[in-house]
């Protein structure tokens, strides 16, 4: 469901939320088994529950079978639907890893660090544990030491390294690539002592930027990030025109469901905005009207479903904005051979 990051807007998430959770109730009623539609049922209000509006981000999903009850918040917006199927519907999580832009950004400074985390256009957090981080060790008030250039160069540049070693200590358990907000002479100061120059951009965004609010210093980031996400949206449609011509395309569904049951879908390419609700019987799949979604055995969304398929034999989605794909149809694979 979309959410809202702000107040009262987020007020109305509470209800929007609640209406959900009653259509997805009476669903389950209806398709499932009396004792097993209870017991989702609870785990479905416990979790709903738990959830604090004041903190939403655009779009909140919830996952919910026998076993497990969790949420997760995204900073983008989904399409607000119920989905009942023997698997969980990811394909939002899938375009959040592929498609969007999370990365960090480093706001360098030879006296001061900040670190914070964005997607897109919008700050999702600035780190507050290690960060920021001030030089009170790496510096000089030595007159003699003050005007000799190589002493004054070592220390940044030890500076510089301890704060590459926190950076690195946070890729760790979210390995986000990372863009450099400072001068131009630190950021190559810094590209000198970085231990994964992989995962830096190799562009930066230029100026002293320490004392602007987060959001400020995000929005200028992303002018520079779009049109590196556009540039690799195009690179990634190059792809699929190459393999039309070279006989590695297809467009027929059951025909893209059996190769990825064969293991030679290499990537599938949708567009964003593309759900169909369809049913699966005998390794052939048969679309079904929007009428027909909430019926039993009906699968909410194929592309959803495939897209999960084919990560389990290893491949891989693109997703591309809507219009991109219209000759096409919206939907393709590129195959291994």
């Amino acid at each position: 469901m979309n959410t809202h990051r702000t107040s009262p807007d987020n007020e109305k998430d509470t209800i929007a939320l609640k209406n959900l959770c009653k259509e997805a109730e009476e669903r389950l009623l209806a398709d499932e088994r009396k004792r097993d539609a209870k017991l989702l049922i609870k785990r479905i209000q416990e979790l709903a529950s738990q959830i604090d509006h004041r903190h939403n981000l655009e779009s909140l999903i919830l996952f919910v079978n026998e076993d497990l009850a969790e949420y997760t918040r995204l900073p983008f917006k989904v399409k607000d639907r119920i989905v009942i199927d023997h698997s969980f519907a990811t394909r939002d999580l899938v375009r959040a890893l592929h498609q969007e832009a999370n990365y960090l950004i480093l706001v360098l400074s030879q006296h001061k660090v900040r670190l914070i985390e964005a997607f897109n256009d919008k700050v999702l957090k600035e780190y507050s544990d290690s960060f920021p981080m001030e030089n009170t060790q790496f510096y000089s008030t030595n007159k003699a030491e003050l005007s000799n250039a190589s002493r004054q160069s070592s220390l940044i540049a030890e500076f510089f390294n301890r704060v590459d070693k926190e950076v690195n200590e946070v890729r760790k358990t979210h390995a986000l690539p990372v863009l450099i907000c400072t001068e131009q002479s630190n950021y190559h100061e810094y590209l000198k002592v970085a231990d994964q120059k992989q995962g830096l951009f190799d562009m930066f965004l230029n100026k002293n930027r320490l004392d602007e609010k987060a959001q400020h210093i995000v929005e200028d980031a992303w002018k520079i990030l779009k049109a590196h996400v556009i540039e690799r949206n195009n690179a990634q449609k190059q792809e699929l025109v190459k393999a039309v011509s070279s006989g590695k395309y297809l467009s027929d569904v059951n025909d893209i469901y059996r190769a990825i049951l064969e293991g030679r879908v290499q990537t599938l390419f949708i567009e964003e905005g593309l759900f169909q609700p369809g049913l699966m019987e005998d390794n052939i799949i048969r679309f079904v009207s929007e009428k027909e979604r909430s019926k039993k055995a009906v699968t909410d969304d194929i592309y959803d479903e495939l897209i999960e398929i084919n990560m389990n034999y290893g491949g891989n989605t693109v997703f591309l904005p809507k219009g991109e794909l219209t000759e096409f149809d919206g939907f393709g694979a590129i195959t291994r051979y």
